[in-house]
């Protein structure tokens, strides 16, 4: 399950928080963290996120803008915003009455705050929790290529032309399409959870569709998901298979 954004606060990273509104809504889970100071950030909400912001932009806003921003916030389906109130000494008025209006959950650090920390223990929070079921509903599927025998045929038909690959870009390429998979082919996410740029997620992305076809085809996404766990799956086996004994001299 994804962790609420309660459970997120009470990490080590969020130490010092406070909730200023939305207190009746912190159980809500929370899909994915974004840094944000512009303005129009609504546009790029798919739902669940929680936006991390200096809140400059909002300070220089008029009140009916900073109205109008938490409504959008709101109504495109974020689950909170976190503002660091360093550059910006307090919360803009009319932002606090509005979050307080939506029952929007605002959160502020009122010390300097490591903006790439509070991220990075959100996204391992989330991509953990978020990786289980999957794993288990992949399980009966793994066994059973497994028991059949198929299991290297099936490796060799979705991931074979990035198998063969050297180890360097081999692991490369396999993970930036485990980071598409996970993050339904969202080019911003996967770069960030990667730490490359957008342009490299896109670069990699054509090598990608070059060597394995159309990505876009859920069935295939699907057997691409299954394909990554079954190698896993192999590569853990060959590390817990001893070393091979020297033969003995006569």
């Amino acid at each position: 399950m994804l962790p609420t954004l309660s459970e997120l606060l009470t990490l080590p990273a969020f130490a010092g928080s406070e909730v200023l509104s939305g207190q009746a809504q912190l159980d809500q889970p929370v899909t994915w963290t974004h840094v944000s100071e512009v303005m129009d950030a609504a546009r790029f909400l798919s739902g669940g996120e929680l936006l991390i912001s200096t809140g400059t932009e909002l300070s220089r806003a008029s009140a009916q803008e900073q109205d109008s921003y938490l409504r959008s916030l709101a109504e495109g389906g974020a689950h909170g915003l976190v503002l660091e109130l360093v550059r910006v000494p307090e919360v803009p008025p009319a932002l606090l009455s509005a979050a307080r209006l939506y029952d929007f959950p605002l959160i502020v650090f009122r010390q300097e705050v490591s903006f790439a920390q509070l991220t990075r223990a959100a996204h391992a929070r989330i991509l953990h929790q978020g990786s289980t079921p999957l794993e288990g509903t992949l399980a009966p599927l793994l066994d059973a290529l497994a028991e059949t025998g198929r299991s290297l045929a099936f490796l060799q038909t979705q991931l074979g032309p990035l198998l063969a690959l050297p180890a360097r870009p081999r692991a490369t390429l396999i993970g930036t399409l485990e980071a598409l998979l996970h993050s339904n082919f969202n080019v911003a996410e996967s770069a960030r959870r990667l730490g490359v740029r957008r342009q490299t997620v896109y670069y990699r992305m054509e090598q990608l569709r070059g060597m394995l076809g159309d990505l876009s085809d859920h069935r295939r996404q699907l057997a691409l998901h299954l394909a990554l766990e079954l190698n896993r799956s192999e590569a853990s086996e060959v590390k817990r298979q001893p070393a091979a004994r020297p033969p003995e001299q006569p």
